[in-house]
């Protein structure tokens, strides 16, 4: 995929944005806003919109995936191409739950002045009617009530791991990370990629269902009985117009006088087993004035003890936001000086990226720990336990002031965070000096291949190419794993280098 930020209609990017609309027959959508309280009486502000472009092929890498800046572009310009895609007959549109997302747009649109708000959007599938079908055929089951997350059916149906690390990220934030870039990107592109998967399963099925007459002419569909009611001839009108379309190589419907249209968008027609799809499973999203309107919180109202509880509670939690050591590992407190962590699941990424600066970072014992549980291990190891799970902190009291919260959301920059708060000191000596795998500390003298390809028996396979090679190897001596100084580990030290601003 190609992607490409809109920041302004006057630009290339934009140009080619219009262009790819024209060029489309498959659309997905996706948006982002800055994440807020529920408690607030107003909708999110989108600031981006996503949309990746299928250009007329099935080939994934020439997918046009355009970010629409909407903090920057002019909105009352750019409303009416958006609109005449969400109700152009001509392009399939594919979302995730996409009814939230059009109705934080439309109110992003009016609120910022603009006159025009989005009230449908035509030709529409969701991914989970999608998946739900994609289920149903190859397990002949009904779907699970419950809803999957995109992550979890790009897992099941594309075997790729779709990080949401940074879906609660300021996205009101400008510039954008390269990293928000291509998650936004990936986020409507698998989209793509799922339709792609759905429709491999359905032409088949299609083509034997329908296998009658492709390449019918329009005389013999306009030469039948004459004995004909009103119903039967519409029909056939319908069905001849559809051969015009799809007769139209220029994207220009000479249809106009018989179709009613209420977009000026230029589009490419649908091929003929897409057209199918869409008339058998396509859908519309259609706004009410009601769902225009944010909803009021419904909590019920607390007792007066009850309120007053909470709001002591909240001003504990804020004040405990901060770290408040010393750490447990200080000498002063009779600790060996060698510090010690413990990462619940919410900052488990954060603990390789500890170790490979050789940091001891320990991970829960237990596959679901409770928070007693996480408490304890923290008190016995005399680790200080990083989270970024704020009701751990109402805890503190008992954990003796041990629990961080971690504010950064990134990996490189929570790992900055933590050596700033505890005052860690990093030397290159320390990069790569611990098991990623399980924290453990290598073995004092270095494997010969020989020994390395003994020790590797039965659970570890070295590369051929590294046989020629006169490399030494290193084993953890907790879970054996063996490592070895190849271009992964140079390029590992090279980044944590640069990360913690070691070769300054």
């Amino acid at each position: 995929m190609k992607i490409y930020l809109v920041s302004s209609t006057d630009s290339a990017e934009f140009t080619r944005l219009k262009c790819s609309f024209a060029r489309s027959t498959v659309i997905a959508l996706d948006a982002e806003w800055k994440p807020q309280r529920s408690s607030t009486s107003s909708f999110p502000i989108v600031t981006l919109l996503q949309v990746a472009c299928r250009l007329g092929h099935d080939d994934s890498d020439d997918d046009d995936v355009f970010l629409i800046d909407l903090t920057s572009i002019d909105l009352a310009s750019v409303w009416e191409v958006l609109n005449d895609m969400f109700v152009s007959p001509d392009v399939l549109k594919l979302g995730f739950r996409f009814k939230q997302d059009l109705v934080y747009l439309s109110s992003t649109f009016t609120q910022h002045g603009c006159e025009g708000r989005f009230n449908e959007v035509k030709q529409y599938m969701d991914i989970t009617s999608i998946y739900n079908h994609l289920q149903h055929k190859r397990f002949g089951r009904k779907a699970p009530k419950d809803i999957k997350s995109l992550a979890a059916i790009c897992k099941e149906l594309l075997d790729i791991s779709l990080s949401k690390e940074l879906q609660c990220s300021d996205w009101s934030h400008r510039p954008l990370t390269e990293e928000q870039k291509l998650y936004a990107a990936t986020d409507a592109h698998c989209l793509l990629q799922i339709f792609d998967v759905f429709k491999s399963n359905l032409v088949e099925e299609i083509t034997l269902q329908d296998p009658k007459h492709t390449n019918v002419g329009l005389k013999d569909i306009l030469n039948g009985s004459e004995d004909c009611t009103s119903k039967i001839v519409t029909a056939k009108v319908c069905k001849a117009t559809d051969v015009i379309r799809s007769m139209t190589q220029n994207g220009h419907n000479i249809a106009i006088g018989m179709v009613s249209r209420k977009t000026t968008l230029n589009t490419m027609p649908m091929d003929e087993n897409l057209l199918k799809i869409v008339r058998k499973y396509g859908e519309k999203i259609l706004l009410k004035e009601s769902d225009l309107l944010p909803r009021i919180s419904k909590r019920k109202t607390r007792k007066r003890g009850a309120s007053l509880k909470n709001v002591n509670t909240d001003k504990h939690l804020v004040c405990s936001v901060d770290w408040q050591g010393p750490p447990p590992w200080d000498s002063s407190l009779g600790g060996d000086g060698c510090p010690k962590f413990l990462l619940d699941v919410m900052v488990e990424g954060l603990a390789k990226h500890l170790r490979c600066v050789g940091i001891d970072a320990a991970v829960p014992s237990s596959k679901k720990p409770d928070s007693r549980e996480l408490l304890d291990q923290a008190l016995k190891e005399k680790r200080v336990l990083l989270t970024r799970d704020t009701k751990l902190l109402r805890h503190q009291d008992l954990a003796k002031h041990q629990i961080y919260r971690v504010k950064s959301l990134l990996k490189n920059e929570q790992l900055l965070e933590v050596i700033e708060t505890f005052q860690l000191k990093i030397s290159e000596n320390q990069l790569m000096s611990r098991c990623t795998k399980c924290n453990g500390r290598f073995i004092q003298k270095p494997l010969t291949l020989e020994e390395a390809i003994e020790a590797a028996k039965g659970f570890q396979r070295i590369p051929n190419c590294l046989f020629n090679k006169n490399l030494e190897f290193w084993q953890c001596m907790n879970c054996h794993q063996l490592y070895w100084e190849g271009t992964q580990y140079h390029n590992a030290v090279q980044k944590f280098m640069d990360v913690c601003k070691l070769s300054e």
